[in-house]
């Protein structure tokens, strides 16, 4: 098992880009005279410094990365990556366990949001700071980023660029080279960024809060820096910045793109993904409220109204924001939100879960075998946008579906193995491969994952990069057959 020198030589990049992000954070904890100062300058060191001599090692290994390379290389930095963004954590608090830094990072970087952390609002600003940036790193994804800023990664960029984005986005070229492509996408993720900071502001965060909170709300993480969340605020204006941004970020930012460089608002309404999209999310929110109204959660609809809006669209787009301990609803409208956050995010945004272009596919698929069982001789395609799917692409959803499956329920009877109850084993899971954050029971949204053992925490930490990577770039590489010559 030799991990080409060439993959180690670009990982090694890589890794130094990522250890100049540390920085931000530092550079904060200097400004505001934080405790957590001295921790960042001295990962930024470390990483750094591991990854000069890593890349001196294998510098002379240039070559273009194949298929399989691309593969290897982002799930090395989606594993690897995670644990040089524990050290500050590590270092500023050193009772914290390998296992729970691990956790917390890669939930960051997976745009999950689950936490082990308690005492968030006593923690440094640099430290709150360092989390929610991950999030906003790993919303694009790091392998994008460094297509965008080092110019030789573009060659065999289109490899890198297939195995880490996600959706139909992978086989998509919005611009004639991968590396222009990258940098168009993360033009987008930088000019929504400024819109809702300021947005928040305007609303009434402090200039730290609405950082903090634009990262973790443009990546779908739902880091806060306050234990209660968007509670802590308990404003309608601030929430409902937060709802439109996050129904922004759930959509694919190819059609982002495609709208700033055309300057028409038309892709919007011609994307069937977004219809469905907007449509789902909506009803549910309405749907919910009117369920919390009629059974006497809140004693009007406009306040039903208002904290089913934020919570329903916080955990269906896989943010994991919470403005109120929405596990004492009836049981029912928990459980529709956890549904959602399987499917209902877009193909190509910083969301969770099947997607729902794969969705729209699996329907039309079924309404197809429907026909084709009443009328055995009609030929009938699955449809897109007026255009036909091949069934090479139909098969492909229907398989990346039931290995979807089969993995909650695998994980789920592992979890519960492991002592905890159904409904917090379950939700555990489904929150972490979904990159949704919070879930049910012992990990709801009043409380941490910091109940979990070290093994169940390491579960859903694989399960978190399972799902970030959408399964088939992890699995892959663990795969016998991918390291056979």
């Amino acid at each position: 098992m030799n991990i080409p020198l060439s993959v180690l030589r670009v990982f090694a990049l890589v890794l130094m880009v990522f250890a100049v992000t540390m920085l931000a954070p530092a550079i904060a904890a200097y400004l505001g005279s934080d405790a957590a100062a001295g921790a960042f300058f001295r990962a930024f060191l470390f990483t750094f410094l591991a990854a000069f001599i890593l890349w001196f090692a294998v510098r002379g290994h240039a070559a273009e990365l194949r298929r399989r390379d691309g593969f290897l290389l982002v799930s090395l930095v989606w594993v690897v990556v995670p644990a040089f963004a524990a050290i500050p954590l590590l270092i500023h608090l050193p009772a914290m366990s390998f296992t729970d830094a691990y956790f917390e990072t890669v939930s960051g970087l997976t745009t999950t949001g689950a936490t082990v952390m308690e005492g968030l609002d006593s923690l440094p600003f640099s430290i709150n700071l360092w989390r929610a940036q991950l999030v906003f790193l790993g919303g694009m994804g790091l392998i994008v980023l460094a297509v965008a800023v080092l110019p030789l990664l573009g060659v065999g960029g289109r490899q890198l660029f297939s195995a880490e984005a996600p959706g139909p986005i992978k086989e998509s070229k919005l611009t004639p080279r991968m590396a222009q492509t990258a940098k168009g996408l993360w033009l987008v993720y930088a000019l929504m960024a400024i819109a809702c900071t300021l947005g928040f502001h305007w609303a009434g965060m402090p200039w730290g809060d609405a950082v903090i909170h634009m990262f973790t709300t443009l990546g779908l993480g739902g880091f806060s820096s306050h234990d209660a969340s968007f509670g802590f605020f308990n404003s309608p204006a601030i929430e409902a910045v937060a709802i439109l941004f996050m129904t922004l970020a759930g959509m694919n930012f190819a059609t982002h793109f495609m709208v700033l460089r055309s300057r028409t608002l038309s892709f919007y309404w011609t994307d069937p993904e977004i219809r469905w999209y907007v449509g789902i999310l909506y009803a549910s929110v309405l749907g919910i409220a009117v369920y919390l109204w009629l059974a006497g959660t809140y004693p009007d609809f406009f306040t039903a109204l208002r904290y089913a809006a934020f919570n329903v669209v916080s955990i269906a787009t896989t943010t994991g924001f919470a403005s109120t301990d929405y596990a004492l609803w009836p049981f029912f409208a928990p459980l529709w939100m956890l549904f959602l956050c399987s499917f209902v995010t877009c193909a190509g945004s910083t969301g969770g879960g099947i997607k729902m272009m794969r969705a729209i596919i699996v329907f039309r698929q079924l309404m197809r075998e429907v026909v084709h069982t009443v009328h055995p001789n009609a030929m009938r395609s699955v449809m897109l946008s007026d255009a036909p799917l091949s069934n090479k692409i139909v098969f492909a959803v229907l398989a990346f579906c039931f290995v979807y499956m089969a993995i909650i329920v695998s994980l789920t009877l592992v979890m519960v193995f492991t002592g905890l109850d159904v409904i917090t084993g379950f939700s555990a899971v489904v929150a972490s491969f979904n990159n949704t954050g919070p879930g049910l029971g012992q990990v709801g949204p009043a409380t941490t994952f910091k109940s979990l053992t070290d093994f169940q925490t390491w579960v859903c930490s694989f399960a978190m990069l399972l799902g970030r990577l959408e399964i088939f770039t992890l699995l892959v590489v663990l795969s016998p057959a991918f390291w056979r010559k």
